[in-house]
């Protein structure tokens, strides 16, 4: 199915889900469950299938990472299922293994995070299985060399690569002063200072009921699920959470970086400052993202790969952080179409913040959004990580079933005010990668920071 059918069939598909909204019985119920010990967690119901989904999330990802440890959150997550209390991590793993348990976390620039999915016959091994990964983790020596390897190994393969290139330096150039400009995964020189201490202050610092959020979809009820929430996050530590990193500026505001690489086509990456989520203005922002951005359709690739032919895809989004709200986006072109394509890219941005966009754009792109939002909700994964979202992100319970109407009630009006806000060409900030043609940088590429 192409991307053209597939956008089309979601128009079609849209039409009914927004007169249907989310077609009765198969609607989300969402309970708000508070355990004996006080701990809560959103909970969708789900009998159908013998099948329990876990998603947490904690305050402090690799923003918490110490000056000169930089890696430290990712390299905790890839460790905290390799071994934990009685079970070293062949055992720990075999554990998982012979249940069919699915246990894993990872870490984002503000949060970390925790997954688990099992049978619901197995879900009591399941649990104890997280609670143990999070309050004992071992951190063996045989582990952690085997991991710090791998991503070292890693970190060096993708040093070169010229999307890794210009995403590092449009943070460094964009946050040269702040935690968001370091790079989240680290460096082979600072994976290889971490030591088994760091690890575990690491886990101790992030994993508390402090700012902590449960997301959990399936085969279980509000009264086992309160047991079970007090067995396994019970023992965290009820200590205050890292500290959110502070509101950032982003500097260097409409400046062009070149990196000089010798390859045939370049890399662009671009971003300015964006509209924070919980804005009042957040639903005509998603609106207008989707009519500049949304696939096929939106102005970007209408404009400068169906029209032009300029790149296979480029796209665009919103990015909002805990200290700071960005547009990113980026787009791979030939050396010789590069300054046209930023050309491009600056112009359909004065376009939009201008005029704003069209009555048929605005409906179209509403349509699209109510009809592909329930279709990414089809299974209990995205569900969990749903659950935890709405709550980081201070929504209510009814919020998807208002959503649809707040989407709707977006007048033109809105539109182009919002436009005249998130829309901001003389504020792009483009990094390239590759030997571009035509193109002066106007600023010198940052130094990596130490």
């Amino acid at each position: 199915m192409t991307r053209t059918f597939y956008r089309a069939a979601v128009l079609a598909l849209g039409t009914l889900l927004v007169l249907g909204r989310w077609g009765g019985a198969e609607a989300i119920e969402i309970q708000r469950v508070v355990s004996p010990g006080g701990i809560e967690a959103w909970l969708v119901e789900d009998h159908k299938n013998p099948i329990i989904t876990l998603s947490a999330s904690f305050k402090g990802g690799a923003a918490a990472d110490p000056d000169g440890k930089e890696g430290l959150a990712d390299m905790v997550a890839a460790l905290l299922d390799e071994g934990a209390g009685p079970y070293d991590s062949e055992a720990f793993r075999r554990q998982l293994e012979h249940r069919v348990i699915s246990l894993g976390f990872n870490a984002g620039r503000d949060g970390f995070g925790a997954r688990l999915q099992t049978l619901t016959e197995h879900s009591e091994t399941a649990f104890e299985l997280l609670r143990l990964a999070m309050t004992e983790p071992r951190f063996d020596p045989e582990p952690v060399e085997r991991i710090r390897a791998q991503i070292v190994s890693s970190l060096k393969r993708s040093a070169t690569r010229p999307q890794t290139i210009a995403s590092r330096t449009w943070w460094r150039a964009a946050f040269p002063d702040h935690p968001y400009g370091r790079p989240d995964g680290g460096t082979a020189d600072s994976i290889a200072r971490i030591s088994t201490a760091d690890l575990k202050a690491f886990a101790g610092r992030v994993l508390t009921r402090d700012q902590m959020e449960i997301g959990v979809v399936g085969d279980i009820d509000p009264e086992r699920l309160g047991l079970l929430l007090d067995r396994t996050f019970g023992p965290l530590p009820d200590t205050p959470a890292p500290t959110p990193p502070e509101a950032a500026e982003l500097s260097a505001a409409g400046e062009t970086f070149v990196v000089e690489q010798a390859v045939p086509q370049s890399v662009v990456v671009f971003g300015h400052r964006g509209i924070p989520r919980d804005d009042p203005d957040r639903f005509a922002a998603a609106i207008l993202m989707e009519i500049m951005a949304g696939g096929f359709g939106s102005r970007l690739t209408e404009e400068i790969r169906e029209k032009r032919g300029l790149t296979y895809g480029i796209y665009a989004y919103s990015l909002p952080l805990d200290g700071a709200q960005m547009v990113m986006g980026g787009v791979s072109t030939r050396n010789d179409k590069v300054a046209e394509t930023i050309r491009l890219v600056r112009e359909l941005w004065a376009e939009m913040a201008e005029n704003g966009p069209t009555e048929q754009e605005m409906r179209d792109a509403k349509t699209y959004i109510n009809g592909s939002f329930p279709m990414q909700l089809t299974s209990s994964a995205p569900i969990a990580g749903m659950l935890v979202s709405l709550q980081r992100n201070n929504r209510p319970l009814d919020y998807l079933e208002d959503r649809p109407e707040r989407i709707d009630s977006v007048t033109m009006e809105d539109l182009r005010r919002v436009a005249k806000r998130l829309f901001h060409a003389d504020e792009l900030t483009f990094v390239v990668v590759g030997q571009p043609k035509d193109l002066k940088a106007t600023a010198p590429v940052p130094e990596p920071r130490s």
